[in-house]
């Protein structure tokens, strides 16, 4: 991945980023060509809230305003954790954003002890994933789209 372009800063979000970060989740959706009809569909599912602001770590990146989050979910268990969210603003897609979000939840995660890192991709990413050393281990249904299926991917972490 190529370094960013611009000075750009990696902080823990706060409460009153959740609307920013829902425009930056349904716009990076949207930058794959889903129509109106499917961005309708999953808007719920990308909606970022309160409480889920409390209930998760995220990350933000900023560029003089918010450009990309990542949101990591650690299991009770403290063993492995769940990818939640992972969006860039398009117009800052690739220039070396994904790469701070990736470093951030990597060492959030090395840091909590996981072992284990796994997510459910969208289709059109699961090439960005697998540059980050996912594999695609199964197939789930779509939290939102009857009938769709989303690559379930995971990636071992070493101590």
């Amino acid at each position: 991945m190529e370094q960013p372009t611009m000075e750009a800063t990696i902080r823990l979000a706060r409460q009153n980023d959740a609307e920013v970060l829902t425009m930056i989740a349904m716009s990076s959706k949207q930058s794959n060509g889903y129509d109106d009809a499917f961005m309708e569909a999953c808007a719920e599912e990308l909606c970022v809230t309160s409480a889920s602001l409390d209930a998760h770590e995220y990350w933000v990146v900023e560029s003089g305003e918010p450009c990309g989050f990542v949101c990591l979910e650690a299991d009770p268990d403290g063993l492995a954790g769940t990818v939640r969210s992972f969006f860039i603003e398009p117009s800052w897609q690739r220039r070396g954003i994904g790469r701070l979000q990736w470093t951030a939840l990597e060492g959030s995660a090395r840091d909590k002890g996981l072992r284990l890192l796994r997510l459910d991709a969208d289709s059109k990413a699961e090439a960005f994933y697998c540059a980050l050393g996912f594999t695609t281990v199964s197939r789930v249904p779509s939290g939102s789209i009857p009938g769709r299926t989303l690559p379930h991917m995971q990636m071992g972490l070493s101590a």
